[in-house]
């Protein structure tokens, strides 16, 4: 039996927590012994690993400004101090603090694995979590396997890494049929019945998310006559200056914030149609999910979007990464018939593509292959 070692900050509300949490109660128990060890403490998603999943943290609470704090140590010092245990493989599952760790293994019996789960395009933004550049560099290199979640993400890691060359790309792990079962809970605390065509939006409300053009594209479909209400499932730092722009725009009716819930999918399916503002996303969780249960996705163009809904908007739409292309994207679908009928039956199409045991196998075998 392999033992292996996940790593990830937390266990939070976040699209690389919950796939990373599919992931790991969908791998062989008989195969491999697992453990899902975060820098820190809590997190929604803790409690949906299945009992034979170990799980630990290093640190009880998040602290602001950890990512600098952890760059005072080196990741040879950070891994004797927080991975105790000697594993066969070793997993990174998302870019920055746990990577800068993991690579501090010095056994050369253990395989290391780093994933990558959002685009980074510049250097800048690929050194958040180091002391620079050179040492991300020296701290990828440490690496056996470099795993990225999209094309998009694959291509911003390489341009970044010009000399590493173990990378793969391997789509996330969503509970398809979890998904579909539970989409069919009734919504009781639905916001909205109301005869009205609904959109959703879903994730942690900070401003990467877009969530505030959101806004002010529904203000002007609003006063064109479209009209439709608007949901957003998430919780974060930007809740209450949302909260304001809403009303400021006069949309507290329609545009309504109804924080986080552990059952996102009976609103998703509830609804008639998804969308994604966000300025950069990895492979969207919640996008996939969308499809997965059958409902329309209008995104902007950002990381595994085109990979998902195709290059020419065979299975959603995905419009250029700016407000007038989103409005006018969103418009269509609430306002053309034929279209959204069109789009409703190409996303259960393509929701059969992200099923479980294909995303896991393929997992399993790029492990085995270390």
């Amino acid at each position: 039996m392999k033992k292996i070692l996940f790593m990830i900050p937390t266990l939070d509300q976040g699209g690389a927590e919950k796939v990373l949490v599919n992931l790991v109660n969908n791998m062989d128990k008989e195969k491999y012994d697992i453990t899902v060890l975060t820098l820190f403490g809590g997190g929604i998603n803790r409690q949906f690993l299945k009992p034979h999943v170990k799980n630990g943290y290093c640190i009880k609470r998040i602290f602001p400004g950890n990512s600098k704090f952890f760059c005072l140590f080196s990741p040879r010092f950070l891994f004797k101090y927080f991975i105790k245990e000697k594993y066969d493989i070793i997993v990174s599952y998302l870019e920055g603090p746990t990577a800068r760790i993991v690579s501090g293994c010095t056994d050369e019996d253990t395989k290391l694995v780093s994933w990558i789960h959002v685009q980074q395009e510049t250097k800048s933004e690929v050194t958040a979590a180091f002391r620079s550049f050179r040492e991300a560099d020296k701290c990828y290199k440490r690496f056996d396997k470099t795993i990225c979640v999209s094309n998009y993400v694959k291509k911003n890691f390489t341009d970044n890494f010009r000399d590493i060359n173990n990378v793969e790309v391997l789509y996330n792990t969503n509970e398809t049929e979890k998904i579909q079962e539970l989409s069919k809970e009734p919504v009781d605390d639905y916001a909205f019945y109301d005869g009205k065509k609904t959109v959703i939006s879903i994730g942690t409300l900070k401003k990467s998310k877009g969530f505030d053009r959101l806004v002010r594209i529904h203000k002007r479909l609003i006063d064109e006559g479209v009209l439709h209400n608007i949901i957003v499932l998430g919780r974060g730092p930007e809740k209450e200056n949302l909260k304001q722009l809403i009303e400021k725009n006069g949309v507290t009716d329609s545009f309504r914030l109804l924080g986080y819930n552990t059952n996102p999918y009976k609103y998703i399916r509830n609804s008639d149609l998804f969308v994604c503002a966000s300025f950069a996303e990895g492979f969207s969780t919640a996008a996939t999910e969308s499809l997965i249960v059958g409902t329309p996705v209008v995104t902007v163009d950002v990381s595994g979007m085109k990979e998902m809904l195709g290059e020419h908007n065979e299975y959603g739409i995905v419009t250029e990464n700016d407000e007038d292309s989103l409005y006018s994207g969103i418009k269509m679908l609430l306002t053309d018939d034929n279209k959204y009928n069109y789009y409703e039956e190409k996303a259960s199409e393509r929701g059969k593509f992200f099923n479980t045991k294909s995303t896991v196998n393929s997992v399993q075998e790029m492990l085995d292959s270390l």
